[in-house]
């Protein structure tokens, strides 16, 4: 019996959990993904658009749109936003420049 009861614990040990994350738990993964991606950020005074995309823990990656200002003197404030990808393994961030999801300005 006592066999058989080691044995069912060590393949309980191995079984894949689901783990169903806590309201609490969302959200402290969501502050600490906007401050990986704000530290990241090339713009200042830096804000999320939305909520985070969360995307399937097989691509492994959270997305998050910012928007701030341009830090460039020759850029005088202008808008600016940027994609950040955050690496769930990693725990790393990544921006780049996305100023084409903003609609441009029709001129007359």
């Amino acid at each position: 019996m006592k066999t058989v009861t080691l044995a069912l614990l060590a393949l309980t040990a191995l079984a894949p959990q689901a783990h169903a994350s806590s309201p609490d738990a969302w959200a402290a993964y969501d502050k600490t993904v906007l401050a990986s991606c704000t530290k990241a950020s090339n713009l200042k005074n830096v804000k999320p658009v939305g909520t985070p995309a969360q995307f399937d823990d097989r691509v492994g990656y959270t997305a998050v749109l910012l928007q701030g200002q341009y830090p460039q003197k020759h850029m005088k404030g202008q808008q600016g936003s940027e994609l950040c990808l955050y690496n769930k393994q990693s725990k790393t961030a990544f921006v780049t420049e996305w100023d084409s999801i903003r609609p441009t300005a029709k001129t007359r």
